[in-house]
């Protein structure tokens, strides 16, 4: 009886250090794994002159970038792809890139299609409309804001003009295969809960981007430094 007595005081010592509850990081830290990974997208992709035409990048407003999309996160139940969306900071988007809010590419039907390895989706956001659009709720692209796939290397820049009358140029690379995709049909919304984990209780899209009320988190730096050194001034 005594044995017994003593192990069950010993179950409860070790039982509350045993089977506490998870600390609520997990779910950040996966916010900021996506905030690197976006950093490794947008510099693995300016590193090549042949990927996204410079005057296109130094005309846009903003970047979305979604990193390793899985072709079986679009499904039936509205999973979406992860990502985030950096903008020049200032009036009329004009000044150095700001923060980093997070967001969400959701698929326009079951067959969207991507193949069958993780696929990075990068958005340039053209015009003002386009990014101010993307501020405050979900916009369907294609429908709610023109988007088209973007022209690559050095040989579309006679077709700069063509491509700019859209307010998103869309990209996927895949297998290291980079090239402009059709993302018509899908939808573009704030992830607002992941702001809030990452930025605070008051964190919004609209604050973050248009506002500049945040300074960018240590995972998010190399991606905002990154665009800044490819691309300091926005170009008319």
């Amino acid at each position: 009886m005594k044995l017994i007595n003593y192990l069950a005081a010993g179950l409860l010592l070790i039982a509350p250090a045993t089977f506490a509850a998870p600390a609520p990081s997990g779910d950040k830290d996966k916010d900021e794994n996506r905030l690197e990974n976006a950093g490794t997208v947008v510099d693995e992709i300016l590193n090549v002159p042949d990927d996204i035409p410079q005057d296109l990048l130094d005309k846009a407003r903003c970047v979305v970038v979604m990193p390793s999309v899985l072709k079986a996160a679009f499904v039936v139940g509205g999973s979406y792809g992860r990502g985030v969306m950096v903008c020049r900071t200032g009036e009329h988007f004009r000044g150095p890139w700001g923060a980093p809010a997070m967001y969400a590419l959701e698929a326009g039907s079951v067959g969207f299609q991507i193949g069958g390895q993780a696929t990075d989706f990068v958005i340039l956001v053209m015009n003002d409309r386009g990014a101010s659009s993307l501020l405050h709720s979900k916009v369907k692209l294609g429908a709610d804001a023109a988007i088209a796939a973007g022209p690559k290397g050095r040989d579309a820049q006679a077709d700069t003009d063509a491509y700019l009358r859209a307010e998103m140029l869309s990209y996927s690379r895949s297998r290291g295969v980079f090239a402009g995709i059709s993302l018509e049909g899908s939808t573009l919304r704030p992830d607002e809960d992941a702001n809030r984990k990452m930025y605070g209780k008051d964190a919004t899209a609209s604050a973050i981007i248009a506002e500049s009320k945040y300074d960018a988190p240590a995972a998010g730096r190399r991606l905002v430094s990154r665009l800044q050194k490819a691309s300091p001034t926005l170009k008319p």
